[in-house]
C-alpha cells in the first residue's frame, strides 16, 4: 500500500487484510496526518519518502520491498471482504499457472454504490506473483503491467473513492491538474482544434459513455451526476493547461 494523508481511510483497510497475509508493506509519502501512527500498528514494514505526482511512483517502490510469493496491491481507501478473501486463499493454495489476476472493484460514490456506468465491475489488477507485475509509473489512472497469463476473480474489491461530493472534487483538483501537466508535455494545442477537442467533443464523448454506452442511467442521480463530473475533467485540466497553473 502506498499512502498519503490517509486517516480516515486507511485502517478499515489495514483491517480487511491483518492476519491472513504474510507481511504488509507501506511507502508513506511524507504524511502529516496520523496514518504512520495508524500503520504503525499493523506493520513495521514502514518505508518513508516523498510524495511525487504519479503516486504509481510510490507504490512501484512498495512491490519492491515485498519478500511473499504473491503480492495483492490495495489502496488506502480498499477494502477486501471476506468472499474476497476466501477467494484469493483458496486460489493461492490450489497453484494457478496464471501470473496475475483481475479483480471486478465496486467503486463508492457520494454515498451510493455504483452498479454502472463502468464502475462495476471495473476491473483492476491487483493479485500477481512476485516479480512478474510492476507499473510503468508514467499516468495516474494506469494498470499494473504482467509478465504472463492473467486471470480474473469473481468476488468483488470493495473502493470507497469517493465518499461525498466535495472529496470527488478535493481529488479531481488532483487528478486534473495531473492532465494538464500532461498536455503540455504533449504540447497540446493551444488553437481552435483543441479548444474544440477539450471542451467539447471529449466531454461529450466522456458522459456519454459513462452515461449510455456503460448504462450509467441504471443508477439514477447519481450516474448521471458521476458521468456529468467525469465529463467536466477535461475542460477544467485543459483550461488549467491553458493558464499555465501546473
Amino acid at each position: 500500500i502506498a499512502t498519503y494523508n490517509e486517516q480516515e481511510k486507511l485502517e478499515a483497510c489495514l483491517d480487511s487484510v491483518i492476519g491472513w497475509t504474510d507481511e504488509i508493506v507501506i511507502v508513506d509519502g511524507g504524511s502529516s496526518d496520523q496514518t504512520i501512527a495508524i500503520a504503525s500498528r499493523y506493520t513495521t514494514k514502514i518505508i518513508r519518502t516523498n510524495n511525487p505526482a504519479i503516486f504509481h511512483i510510490n507504490k512501484q517502490k512498495a512491490l519492491d520491498q515485498c519478500r511473499g510469493e504473491w503480492i495483492l496491491q490495495l489502496d488506502a481507501d480498499e477494502v477486501v471482504n471476506n468472499s474476497l478473501r476466501e477467494e484469493i486463499v483458496t486460489l493461492i493454495r490450489s497453484s494457478p499457472v496464471e501470473a496475475g489476476y483481475a479483480i471486478p472493484r465496486k467503486n463508492y460514490f457520494a454515498g451510493h454504490w455504483l452498479s454502472k456506468g463502468g464502475q462495476y465491475p471495473d476491473y483492476v489488477i491487483r493479485l500477481f506473483r512476485n516479480g512478474k507485475g510492476s507499473f510503468p509509473a508514467k499516468h495516474v489512472h494506469e494498470q499494473i503491467q504482467i509478465d504472463g497469463q492473467v486471470g480474473t476473480l469473481r468476488q468483488p474489491l470493495l473502493h470507497y473513492s469517493y465518499a461525498s461530493v466535495a472529496e470527488y472534487w478535493r481529488k479531481a483538483e488532483v487528478y486534473t491538474a495531473l492532465t494538464a501537466q500532461e498536455l503540455s508535455r504533449k504540447h497540446t494545442s493551444g488553437a481552435v482544434g483543441g479548444m474544440l477537442e477539450y471542451m467539447v467533443i471529449k466531454p461529450i464523448w466522456t458522459f456519454f459513455n459513462i452515461y449510455l454506452r456503460h448504462k450509467g442511467f441504471v443508477d439514477g442521480y447519481w450516474g448521471f451526476l458521476f458521468a456529468w463530473y467525469s465529463a467536466l475533467h477535461h475542460p477544467i485540466a485543459y483550461k488549467k493547461y491553458l493558464a499555465g497553473t501546473v
